[in-house]
């Protein structure tokens, strides 16, 4: 499977690295994805925004980063000259201060919000692989080492995992969301932080 870095992104994104782990008595054998690490840097995509769900409906968080012109995805730099991440743990705390285990994940969360991560590769590696753990996820993600051509491989989710596309058919079962009923039914296609802010331990359920 190919996908691509993704910063907090949606659940739909998680249970293609849940899909092929293995669950038996006695072991459990962890899927093995591709991370696309010779791409192009792209604007508007899951690379650096993700959606959480606030009292008016979705809501966009974003990572700033410096670029200018085409750059490798791997030498994309975050920009701190603004306080995005202050701005990025009030909205998750307005969002989510009411879930049933936004208490539980908030410091060890923000933790690594505030590392400063330079990179912006390095930093989406480390919130994938935290949020992987927290759901119950067994995964192994490696860098590909060479560009492959879209169309040319199976199960190639690059680029249809994308805010401005349909999501593909990838199956979750709708969980409980803090605005539900006020947003009159389950909202669809969020970080993966909605879930596990909401179902805690019991996501792994929800995106087998």
């Amino acid at each position: 499977m190919l996908l691509t870095t993704a910063y907090f992104p949606p659940a739909e994104y998680f249970a293609l690295l849940a899909r092929d782990m293995t669950l038996s008595p006695d072991r459990v054998l962890p899927s093995h994805v591709l991370m696309e690490a010779c791409e192009n840097y792209q604007k508007q995509s899951y690379r650096n925004r993700c959606y959480i769900l606030a009292g008016d409906g979705p809501q966009m968080l974003q990572i700033p980063i410096l670029h200018s012109g085409a750059i490798p995805i791997r030498e994309v730099r975050i920009d701190y000259s603004t306080p995005w991440v202050v701005r990025t743990e009030r909205a998750l705390a307005t969002a989510y201060d009411t879930s049933a285990f936004f208490e539980y994940y908030r410091d060890e969360l923000f933790s690594l919000l505030e590392s400063r991560e330079p990179l912006l590769w390095d930093f989406n590696m480390r919130l994938t692989e935290w949020c992987a753990a927290k759901t119950g996820i067994r995964t192994v993600l490696s860098p590909t080492t060479s560009f492959t051509v879209p169309g040319t491989t199976a199960d190639d989710y690059r680029y249809s995992i994308h805010p401005k596309q349909p999501m593909p058919d990838i199956p979750v079962k709708p969980w409980y969301q803090v605005f539900r009923d006020r947003l009159h039914g389950f909202t669809p296609h969020l970080s993966i932080l909605d879930l596990l802010f909401n179902e805690g331990p019991a996501s792994l359920s929800y995106l087998l």
